[in-house]
């Protein structure tokens, strides 16, 4: 049901963005980069992460990694990554299909600096074959999401 909440969403806030789903894999930025034929960079992770009692979503460039001293003057603490079970109950995607469209309740969404540098980018889109080309703009756009510099 997740791509369908995903292709839900999409019809509401982007129809003219198109869901691609691939034949094989791609529910690792290096399986998705190959899938889509661009630069590991280029794939968008989107990381489900809990910071005291608030759940959230950064998105990230796909060969970023979190800088823990950025996220905690950022946000105050220590990001706990959540378990495969806890994303899937928070967010309704399994992991390799996580993104930050079609949640089944608002959390706050994040975009990481690392993506500000390609003029397109490639989030999963709630299962671990689906993807939509996107620019940077426009997924922080539709998702309400806040940029922030909180990877390495």
């Amino acid at each position: 049901m997740s791509l369908e909440s995903v292709r839900a969403f999409f019809s509401a806030h982007a129809p003219d963005i198109e869901i691609i789903e691939t034949e094989a894999s791609s529910s690792t930025v290096t399986l998705a980069a190959e899938a889509h034929g661009v630069e590991p960079a280029q794939i968008a992770k989107t990381i489900c992460l809990r910071v005291g009692d608030e759940t959230m979503l950064v998105v990230a460039s796909g060969t970023a990694r979190l800088d823990n001293r950025k996220f905690k003057d950022t946000f105050g603490g220590k990001g706990r990554m959540l378990g495969a079970e806890e994303v899937l109950e928070v967010t309704s995607h399994p992991v390799g299909g996580v993104c930050p469209f079609g949640l089944p309740a608002a959390l706050p969404i994040y975009c990481d600096a690392s993506l500000k540098r390609f003029d397109e980018v490639l989030p999963a889109a709630g299962s671990p074959n689906s993807a939509v080309r996107i620019s940077t703009g426009r997924l922080a756009e539709i998702t309400g999401a806040k940029w922030v510099d909180v990877c390495q």
